[in-house]
């Protein structure tokens, strides 16, 4: 699963993954991370998604990075927002009203584009990688982000023997192996969402949880 195969899916329309609600988890436990007024956020993998925009009426200065460039663009037109574009090499940067997305691929990011961040909202990107990705992912989002720095993340648990994603099952013992040794991990919420989810349950899942994240430096 490579650039290729995110690039068709938006070429193609075939974003399911995408939310048109902001993320309730987003919006019941952001509040606990604590962080300052105007601080910076990191969201990877962005797509157009509008928790982008709550993340901005909260006050935070919002740094997003995709790798397709219609779902960039779609994000800006569909929120009536006219960004100003210009080169960060190697990324096409996007900007307006204080959100920022790097059109490019995320493992091209330098630690010195993520050093004013202060946390990582991940709803959508660790699940949307299969496992031999998701711990070069973790460790190249582990070398960018500075000290001090938190994560809220969203991660799904299923029978991954009923269903092949994306999205992918991360359980707790992934999560805590690819994080722990910088992050304390604590779980803030779970909730079986298999009775919201008729696709999932369509394709054969009995249960599909969702677990809330909070990943705090040691």
């Amino acid at each position: 699963m490579d650039a290729a195969f995110w690039l068709a899916r938006w070429e193609q329309q075939q974003i399911g993954f995408h939310q048109t609600e902001i993320n309730s988890h987003l919006q019941a436990f952001w509040p606990q991370l604590g962080l300052e007024q105007g601080a910076q956020v990191f969201v990877p993998l962005c797509g157009k998604s509008r928790d982008l925009l709550w993340l901005r009426a909260q006050g935070h200065s919002v740094l997003g990075v995709e790798i397709s460039r219609l779902a960039v663009a779609a994000f800006f037109e569909e929120n009536g927002l006219t960004p100003e574009v210009s080169q960060l090499a190697p990324f096409e940067r996007w900007e307006c009203d204080g959100i920022t997305i790097l059109c490019g691929d995320f493992f091209a990011l330098s630690a010195a584009m993520l050093e004013g961040c202060a946390a990582v909202f991940d709803r959508a990107s660790l699940v949307a990688l299969p496992a031999e990705m998701r711990s070069v992912y973790a460790a190249h989002l582990n070398a960018l982000m500075p000290q001090g720095m938190e994560i809220l993340l969203v991660a799904l648990e299923y029978d991954q023997a009923l269903m092949d994603g994306p999205p992918f099952a991360v359980h707790p013992e992934e999560v805590e192996a690819l994080y722990g040794e910088r992050f304390a991990v604590e779980t803030l919420y779970m909730i079986d969402t298999i009775d919201e989810s008729p696709r999932f349950r369509q394709k054969g899942l009995q249960h599909l949880l969702e677990r809330v994240y909070r990943l705090s430096p040691r």
